[in-house]
C-alpha cells in the first residue's frame, strides 16, 4: 500500500438534467471511494495538495459542483441554492449504485455533507469536515441586506451573460489572477496556492492572447444561503448520532466557533467515533496550505473507519498480500466493528 498520485486519475462525467457533473477519481477505482466536495467558488483542485497524502487503497472521487470548475451550469433564469446542492450526493450515489457514501467536504462542501448526513444518516459511513460544520447564521438585518444585494446582483449577472457573445468577462494575466483569487478569498488561498484552483476555472481570452477570465458561472456568487437557526442545527446534529465524524479547524479561521459549540457537543456526546482537531496557524483553506498537518488526522481516521480489504490495492495494479499477522489484526478489527454495529440495532 502507498499514497495516491495526483497524476493517476480518471476524468468522470456524471449526467444530470441540466447537463453534467465533472470530476476526477483518484486512486483505487475498483472499490467505493470517498466523495470529496469543495467550497464556495472553488473547484476540485482545492484537494490537490491533500490527495497525494491519502492512502491509495480506497480512492477519492472529487467533483465540481454545478456552476463551478468544469461542471455544467444550471439553466438560465434559475438560482443556485445550498439545499439543491445537497441533492448532488444521492445523484452521484445513484450513478455508481452506492448504498453508502463516505464524505469529505470543505466549507460549502462540509455544510452540504452535514445536511445530507443529518437527513439520511443510514446511508453515510463517515464524514470528514474541513473548517466548517454549520452555515453562517447572520442577524435578521444582515440576512435581509444580503438577500437584497444578491437579488440585484443576480439579475445583473443574468443580463451580462445574455450579452456574453458580445462582451467577454474581465480578463487578467496569470500573475494578476493569483492576486485576484487571493484577495477574493481574504488571503485564505494565498497566491502561492492559487494555481490549484485556477487550472479548472479560467478560460483563455479571445481578445487578449496573454489574458484569462474566470469561467465559472457568475451566478454562483449570489447563491441562496441556508438560514439555520441554532435550534434547527442542533436538531439536525442529533440525527447523526454515532456516525464517525472528523472536524479539522484552522486556528486562524472563525468558521468553527462559538455558534457551533452546541452542535459540536451533540456530535461529540456519547460518540467514540467523533474527532475534533485544530491546526495551528491554519486559515479557512487549511487543507490547502497545511495539507500535511491535516493528513496527520485524516489518514488514521480513514484507515480506522474505511480499513483496507484483506488484500490491498496499489497504483501499479498489483495486489500485495498482507502478512498473516496483519490479516489477523484486520479480521479482529472487522469482527469488533461488526459486533459493535449489531449492538446498536
Amino acid at each position: 500500500m502507498g499514497t495516491m498520485s495526483l497524476s493517476d486519475f480518471k476524468e468522470v462525467r456524471i449526467p444530470a438534467p441540466w447537463g453534467h457533473i465533472s470530476g476526477r477519481w483518484y486512486g483505487n477505482r475498483k472499490e467505493r471511494p470517498i466523495l470529496a466536495i469543495h467550497g464556495w467558488l472553488d473547484n476540485l483542485g482545492t484537494f490537490d495538495r491533500l490527495i497525494p497524502l491519502l492512502p491509495d487503497y480506497i480512492g477519492v472521487l472529487c467533483i465540481d459542483l454545478p456552476g463551478h470548475g468544469r461542471s455544467a451550469r444550471i439553466q438560465p433564469g434559475m438560482h443556485y441554492a445550498v439545499n439543491d446542492y445537497v441533492l448532488i450526493i444521492p445523484r452521484v450515489m445513484k450513478e455508481y449504485g452506492w448504498s453508502k457514501v463516505s464524505l469529505m467536504g470543505h466549507s460549502l462542501g462540509g455544510i452540504i455533507s452535514f445536511i445530507y448526513t443529518s437527513l439520511a444518516p443510514h446511508t453515510v459511513d463517515m464524514v470528514i469536515s474541513l473548517d466548517i460544520l454549520l452555515p453562517w447564521t447572520p442577524s435578521p438585518k444582515t440576512v435581509i441586506k444580503t438577500l437584497a444585494h444578491s437579488l440585484e446582483k443576480h439579475l445583473v449577472e443574468e443580463d451580462r451573460q445574455e450579452e456574453g457573445n458580445l462582451h467577454e468577462p474581465p480578463s487578467y494575466t496569470l500573475a494578476q489572477l493569483n492576486e485576484v483569487l487571493a484577495k477574493g478569498s481574504y488571503n485564505s488561498v494565498t497566491p502561492e496556492f492559487a494555481q490549484h484552483l485556477l487550472h479548472r476555472q479560467v478560460s483563455k481570452s479571445q481578445l487578449y492572447p496573454d489574458r484569462f477570465f474566470f469561467s465559472r458561472d457568475g451566478r454562483v456568487k449570489y447563491y441562496s444561503l441556508t438560514q439555520m437557526e441554532l435550534g434547527f442545527s442542533e436538531a439536525l446534529a442529533k440525527r447523526i448520532r454515532r456516525k464517525p465524524y472528523l472536524i479539522i479547524k484552522g486556528s486562524r479561521s472563525n468558521f468553527v466557533g462559538v455558534r457551533t459549540e452546541k452542535a459540536v457537543a451533540i456530535l461529540r456526546h456519547n460518540n467514540p467515533h467523533f474527532e475534533f482537531y485544530e491546526v495551528d496557524g491554519g486559515t479557512h483553506h487549511v487543507h490547502l496550505h497545511a495539507a500535511e498537518e491535516c493528513a496527520r488526522y485524516i489518514v488514521p481516521f480513514i484507515r480506522h473507519h474505511r480499513p483496507p480489504a484483506l488484500t490491498s490495492w496499489s497504483l501499479s495494479g498489483k495486489e500485495q498480500h498482507l502478512s498473516a499477522e496483519e490479516k489477523r489484526r484486520q479480521q479482529e478489527r472487522f469482527f469488533k466493528r461488526s459486533t459493535h454495529a449489531k449492538s446498536k440495532l
